[in-house]
Parts: structure tokens; sequence; C-alpha cells
């Protein structure tokens, strides 16, 4: 491996062209890590073992209960240190027109009376924290009888998954004549 020598016959200036390298990486002298960030570090990594499900916001918090003077934005950049990141869902996961083909279906409900059985199923899904990681949970409810049709659990959310929820719920309960999500309502007739 070839090295730049300050005791070589040839300039500092003449290696680095040599070797292709930038003259100022050359003189770079990295900084050490504090002695507070070191120990701000550890503190966030015990704690980071206990409840992996906080962010920067909650670290934050209880860094202060510890009686440091931290703000966000060091504990951001700790945290893109240690690259750990707060288990849990990403923001706005009901966000309309995400991915391709994704329709908003029209909101049926409205001054609708829900008089009868398998009239209307409402369907969500849900964040569930489970032990060091989380789950997602889908469920579908018929809205007359309150009786929840459908349901499944998974380590991940994809259409997919939902639909063969919804499928199985057909299978035994028979089909809605509207299916109501977030995303507007779909008339089954």
């Amino acid at each position: 491996m070839e090295k730049i020598n300050r005791d070589d016959s040839l300039s500092i200036n003449k290696q680095c062209e040599l070797l292709s390298v930038n003259r100022s990486s050359f003189y770079y002298v990295p900084q050490q890590v504090s002695l507070l960030n070191n120990e701000l570090m550890k503190l966030i990594d015990k704690q980071y073992l206990e409840t992996p499900f906080y962010g920067v916001p909650r670290m934050v918090a209880y860094l202060k209960e510890l009686g440091h003077k931290v703000n966000p934005k060091r504990i951001r950049r700790l945290y893109q240190m240690m690259d750990l990141h707060a288990i849990g869902p990403g923001p706005n996961t009901s966000r309309p027109h995400k991915g391709e083909g994704h329709t908003i279906y029209p909101y049926l409900l409205r001054g609708l009376q829900i008089t009868r059985v398998n009239q209307v199923w409402g369907m969500d899904i849900t964040y569930v924290p489970v032990g060091n990681g989380h789950m997602y949970l889908v469920a579908v409810i018929d809205l007359f009888s309150r009786y929840i049709v459908g349901w499944s659990l998974s380590n991940t959310m994809t259409a997919p998954w939902c639909k063969e929820c919804v499928e199985n719920a057909i299978l035994i309960h028979g089909k809605p004549e509207i299916m109501n999500t977030d995303q507007g309502s779909v008339n089954g007739k």
C-alpha cells in the first residue's frame, strides 16, 4: 500500500498528485469524539437496549431527566453515528395515493342508516408494540352488530395480507354490501 511520506525527496504536492489524493485529505486530522459524547452514547446504548422504540424526542427527555443538557440535534447526530433507529411505524402510513394504482374511493356512509348485518363492514390497520418489536393488526368489523368478522397479525404491512384477511371474512360471513376504510368505501353489490 502506497503512503505519502513527509521525509521523501518528492514534495507532498507531487506525492498526492501521483496517488490521485487531494492534498487537503493528507493534512486532515479527524476530530476525536468528546468525552461528553462518549458518555451520552453509553447512556443512549444502555437505554436503547431496554426501550428500542425511543426516538430522538423521548431519548432527549430521558437524558434531560438524568441531568444532561442536550438538544434533539445532538442526539439525532449521535443516533446517526451509532446507526440507531426507533422501532416503530413510519409517519403517514395512511397517506393517500401511495403506490402505483392506489385509488381513493368515495365515502358512501354519509347519511346512511345501517340497519342490518353485512350491510357495511369497516376495516383498519393498526400498529401493536410486542416485546422488543411490533406487529401490524388488520381488523374487519360489521358496523351493525359490532362483530369482528376477520382479523390478522403480520410483521409487515402489505396489500396481499389485507386482501387475504377480507377474503377469509367473506368466505365465513358472506359478502358485505359496502366495505369502508379510511381510504373510502366500495359498493360490494
